[in-house]
């Protein structure tokens, strides 16, 4: 007779590790896994960044925001803050860049603990570089 615990079987068809979708040095990523949790990412910018990367992570920001809208307590703010982005940067001189330097500095706040953090934060980011 054995005495002690069954070892579970293992669940077929699953990895036992996770994927990471997209670049290595992209602000946005997927994951993908088994039991995935308290995962963080963040993203530094280095050297500049252009108008067209900005306008890029804005459109990929917007379609998270629309797509979470229901779920987003500042959902209004966060609507108003990409059409001031957008419109910075439509401006044909040079961006405002008052305008971007306090979207940038407020939208990480804005976002925290939601399912727009990461695109916030990437966006946020992105303004920074172009500003620097």
């Amino acid at each position: 007779m054995v005495v002690g615990r069954r070892r579970p079987e293992p669940v077929p068809d699953h990895g036992s590790g996770i994927s990471i979708g997209g670049a290595n040095n992209a602000p946005l990523q997927n994951v993908v896994g088994q039991n995935n949790s308290h995962i963080h990412q963040s993203a530094s910018v280095q050297g500049t960044v252009d108008v067209d990367a900005v306008r890029g992570l804005l459109a990929a920001f917007r379609a998270d925001v629309d797509r979470n809208a229901v779920d987003l307590q500042n959902v209004t703010v966060l609507r108003a803050m990409a059409d001031s982005v957008d419109t910075s940067l439509a401006t044909p001189d040079a961006p405002q860049v008052g305008t971007l330097r306090g979207i940038a500095q407020a939208l990480p706040a804005l976002v925290v603990d939601t399912a727009v953090q990461q695109g916030g934060e990437a966006l946020a980011n992105a303004i920074g570089g172009l500003l620097s």
